[in-house]
């Protein structure tokens, strides 16, 4: 299937803003956040598009769009170890965006975000270390008598990437906790759904076979109670002949006196 137009200009402007997230952005660039809000608009409509490429590759166009939004939303974060954290569950494209890249840039931006991250979390370790010393005075007393340590600043900073990837762990733990007792929960609940619909089966069948007895039982009843009317008619009728032939007979054998 051919590229349509919508795709170009949708691939150049993906192309684009992974080009400026690799650049070192400050606080007055507007660019990337415009350009990523026009991306998302543009894979809407390619989406809704009738030439649309196939689904997997809308999949990481997809992936690509959010990978962008999740960096500018981590890049907003206050302190360096929240932007660390936030860069970790990014999820940068599988594959290049267009075909002069070995690696998939988005691969690229991701790394160099890690990267600057760390950098930042080891300034901010170092300042803090310097800065809880003391006085002014003290500090660059401190300063010309001890020589920084680096040895320590990068066991600190690794304790803090441990201490993150600890938390990763745990969360990723409890995430596959909750997962399982959803699925438990889910489980339990099928099965007590599952023997509702047989105990209401079963009572329907049950409700059946009591409405056909029941008017099996009515039609005996109806029967019973015909022949019970006809035998009384018969009866009632045979009385009323013999008190008729009485009474004529009656009148017969005892004439009126005169």
């Amino acid at each position: 299937m051919a590229t349509s137009r919508l795709e170009i200009n949708f691939i150049r402007l993906l192309s684009r803003c992974e080009s400026l997230a690799s650049e070192k952005r400050n606080e007055t660039e507007w660019r990337l956040e415009k350009y990523v809000g026009a991306l998302e608009e543009m894979l809407v409509a390619l989406k809704k598009s009738p030439s649309k490429p196939t689904p997997e590759i809308l999949t990481d166009y997809n992936r690509k769009v959010d990978f962008l939004k999740g960096l500018l939303e981590a890049d907003k974060l206050p302190s360096p170890a929240e932007k660390s954290l936030a860069n970790q569950f990014l999820a940068p494209g599988r594959t290049p965006t267009i075909s002069s890249e070995r690696m998939p840039a988005s691969k690229t931006v991701h790394i160099q975000s890690k990267a600057r991250c760390a950098g930042e979390m080891r300034k901010e370790l170092m300042s803090t270390g310097v800065s809880n010393s003391g006085s002014l005075e003290t500090d660059l007393r401190h300063r010309k008598s001890i020589p920084v340590d680096e040895r320590q600043s990068a066991a600190e900073l690794d304790a803090i990437l441990q201490h993150h990837h600890n938390l990763q762990e745990k969360l990723a733990d409890d995430m596959l906790n909750l997962a399982r007792n959803l699925k438990n929960n889910t489980l339990a609940a099928q099965n007590i759904i599952k023997q509702d619909n047989q105990t209401l089966t079963q009572s329907m069948r049950q409700a059946d076979m009591n409405f056909e007895k029941l008017k099996t039982e009515s039609e005996r009843l109806e029967q019973h109670a015909k022949k019970s009317v006809n035998w009384f008619l018969w009866l009632m009728l045979i009385v009323v002949s013999f008190t008729f032939i009485s009474m004529i007979l009656f009148i017969r054998l005892f004439p009126r006196l005169r």
